[in-house]
């Protein structure tokens, strides 16, 4: 049986915020955007409807707390949501909180610039107020 391992490119550009029920949340490094994505741990998938019905729900569900967090947290304008994997195949769900005047708007934030560094406690804040507002430890 194949294990769940998370794509190398998703683990470099990536902080780990926590789990919950069927995905891994991860962090993007991008200071310039509340920017999470979920990924299901599960081995080998690709496409949503490499999912059982029942965790397709799941993940929307997922998605759907992870778009209301950043919503409570950061009071965004817009939640993007997008699965893509063009170039990263592994199934995994972007979710990033938009703002008018941010630096990709009205555009896709997916290759508009490279990433801005966040300071290290700029993002253990981040950290923690997502990790709270999803209910991790």
């Amino acid at each position: 049986m194949t294990t769940f391992e998370l794509d190398p490119r998703l683990a470099a550009d990536t902080e780990s915020v926590g789990m919950l029920g069927l995905c891994r949340v991860l962090l993007m490094r991008d200071a310039r955007y509340p920017w999470l994505i979920l990924i299901p741990a599960q081995p080998d998938l690709v496409e949503i409807s490499d999912l059982s019905a029942a965790d397709q729900s799941r993940l929307m569900a997922e998605i759907a707390a992870a778009g209301d967090a950043l919503a409570g947290l950061y009071q965004p304008e817009k939640i993007n949501t997008g699965a893509l994997g063009n170039i990263v195949r592994q199934l995994h769900v972007h979710i990033v909180a938009r703002n008018t005047g941010d630096p990709a708007w009205p555009g896709p934030v997916w290759g508009h610039s490279a990433a801005v560094a966040y300071d290290e406690t700029t993002l253990q804040r981040r950290l923690r107020e997502i990790k709270d507002a999803l209910g991790l430890s």
